[in-house]
């Protein structure tokens, strides 16, 4: 897709916008703040859509203050900024937000501007403001259309959300546990690209708003279920659990119904014919196994090699499934790094991973690397491979959460 055929900005309303760049850099996360905090107190129902955990940890601001920064940085230049509309659009898609939540959350975001910047706020820059979301507004709503659009129309799609039957709980560790999903009503399911994800809906007794959480589906595609892989995220520094990955290690059994949006997301595996790297680190694993069981089914003669890393075998999930493809294909090689390993387990390095090891293991740079773990992890990643001078084109991450940055 291309923008095109969006009302143009006039020139004098460009260079209002653009005037506002430095502001939106000290301001920013200050705006987006207060932005959610009118929004939820004046629409206290999308609290069923947001994270409130990521509005807690104050996640959702930060991601919001970037994109809005980087929307005035290219008013004049829409393009530029389509990959990563296309990204938060499989976010939006996935959660069911729809056209009538613009206009809300122009309206609130507006109000926060003037709020934050005070006096600093002229109408001319509020005005400019409102013409600039509304062409914005629009390009997301198309965007999104046509996502929704094309996932009903495929075989096994559906829009809104779904309810799935967990057929199969299995523990994968101490704390990642996979849960088998099937269509309540027996239908098909749609083919999903490896590493993709759904979104889970937690509707529990007695909470004042519905609990949406996103997870990688962590098997290869197929007509029989989704596999979803959930670590229990344990409360530290003071934070609570993990509301819904408590939940559902805690309370969801086999025979439970789950509801489920329909796959979505942009990492994703593309075929080549270069060698593929997949680097995981913890639970970041899923969508990788999902990339792993795919690429050996699809291209079997293609040099493969699994990385991850973890603490221990305690902590290790979907260790015996990247063993028996490991073992069973002659083009896998898999490796294995413990930071606290345990006194029988069985490993390739230990400590961390880094590019000295990486050049050890790995016999060149042209290859397409996949990687995704906790952000710091991530960064340590993206700064290797760039120190390897891999091309840009062939690195690929995924934040578990709102968009980060890994500079």
């Amino acid at each position: 897709m291309t923008i095109q055929d969006q009302p143009i900005l006039d020139e004098k309303t460009i260079r209002i916008v653009k005037s506002t760049v430095p502001v939106l850099e000290v301001h920013g996360e200050s705006i987006t703040s207060r932005f959610y905090q009118r929004l939820f107190e004046n629409h206290p129902e999308l609290k069923n859509i947001f994270n409130q955990t990521n509005q807690q940890k104050g996640k959702q601001s930060k991601a919001l203050a970037g994109a809005v920064y980087a929307a005035a940085v290219h008013i004049d230049n829409l393009e530029a900024i389509l990959p990563a509309v296309k990204q938060i659009a499989h976010k939006h898609r996935s959660l069911n937000i729809l056209p009538e939540h613009y206009p809300i959350v122009g309206e609130n975001l507006l109000a926060a501007i003037k709020e934050v910047l005070g006096d600093a706020a002229t109408d001319d820059i509020i005005n400019a403001w409102g013409e600039a979301y509304g062409v914005i507004a629009d390009v997301f709503i198309q965007v999104e259309v046509d996502m929704y659009k094309e996932n009903e129309e495929k075989i096994g799609g559906w829009k809104g959300y779904r309810d799935f039957n967990v057929i199969k709980k299995v523990k994968e560790s101490d704390v990642i546990t996979s849960f088998y999903l099937k269509p309540s009503d027996n239908g098909s399911i749609p083919f999903y690209q490896a590493g993709q994800y759904i979104t889970v809906k937690i509707e529990k007794e007695g909470a004042p708003y519905n609990f949406l959480r996103q997870y990688s589906l962590s098997s290869k595609s197929n007509d029989n279920y989704f596999r979803i892989s959930v670590k229990r995220e344990a409360g530290i520094d003071g934070n609570p659990d993990g509301v819904v990955s408590t939940y559902l290690h805690d309370t969801v059994e086999e025979g439970d119904t789950l509801p489920l949006s329909a796959p979505s997301g942009d990492f994703f595996l593309v075929e080549s014919e270069k060698p593929l790297v997949l680097i995981s680190g913890g639970v970041g694993l899923t969508p990788l196994v999902s990339m792993l069981e795919t690429a050996v089914a699809e291209q079997p003669n293609r040099p493969i090699y699994f990385i991850h890393a973890t603490q221990n075998s305690n902590v290790h999930g979907l260790r015996d499934a990247v063993k028996d493809i490991t073992d069973k294909f002659s083009n896998v090689s898999s490796y294995v790094v413990y930071d606290n390993p345990l006194e029988d387990d069985q490993f390739d390095k230990e400590g961390y991973v880094d590019l000295p090891w990486l050049q050890s293991i790995i016999p060149t740079n042209q290859a397409s690397f996949y990687f995704c773990g906790p952000e710091g992890f991530m960064r340590v990643i993206n700064r290797a491979l760039k120190e390897w001078n891999v091309e840009e084109e062939e690195i690929h991450f995924e934040f578990f959460g709102p968009a980060g940055s890994l500079e």
